[in-house]
């Protein structure tokens, strides 16, 4: 297991690191990842999501963190989505858990899900929730004790247009 540093980073440092956390973006898109985009993914589309993310950010709507490897290189990122209906104020959604697949299978995803577990819980959150097409972080999310509430079929398209499924996960944290 190769060794990284998890970090939650402000707004000025995810501009900071936009390029880099673009190219992660554009590494899974590209390597199958149903993210939201379709491949090829535009390096200037890339860059405005991380744009939109660090003032998403700023307004408090949003932590984000990234995954650091040895040398500082941005290898990885994982989203807490705080903005949610009046009704949900004890609920967050986990976002675009992302790692670049040169640093896959090396224990970044999982510190990046116990960081957004943590963070989650100091920000007073007690129920998370997630969604994923990707059988690596179903297995994942399991390992760490998340709950599958089920399957939608044709949920979404994977990057190469064909249609996906989404599996719906969630797991309690407790508040320290």
């Amino acid at each position: 297991m190769t060794a990284c540093r998890v970090e939650p980073v402000d707004a000025p440092e995810a501009l900071r690191l936009a390029p880099q956390l673009a190219e992660i973006l554009r590494a899974c898109v590209a390597d199958g990842a149903s993210v939201s985009f379709m491949d090829p993914l535009a390096p200037e589309r890339a860059l405005a999501f991380w744009t939109a993310t660090a003032k998403a950010a700023a307004r408090k709507e949003r932590i984000l963190l990234v995954a650091f490897s040895a040398d500082g290189e941005a290898i990885g990122t994982v989203q807490l989505v705080l903005a949610m209906p009046e009704n949900q104020p004890h609920r967050a959604d986990v976002s675009k858990l992302l790692v670049h697949p040169d640093h896959r299978r090396a224990g970044a995803g999982e510190a990046l899900m116990r960081a957004v577990e943590r963070a989650a819980a100091a920000a007073g959150r007690t129920l998370l929730v997630l969604d994923t097409a990707s059988a690596a972080a179903d297995r994942l999310y399991r390992r760490l004790g998340w709950t599958c509430a089920g399957r939608i079929p044709e949920y979404a398209l994977n990057p190469d247009g064909s249609p996906t499924h989404t599996d719906i996960f969630w797991k309690r944290v407790d508040i320290p």
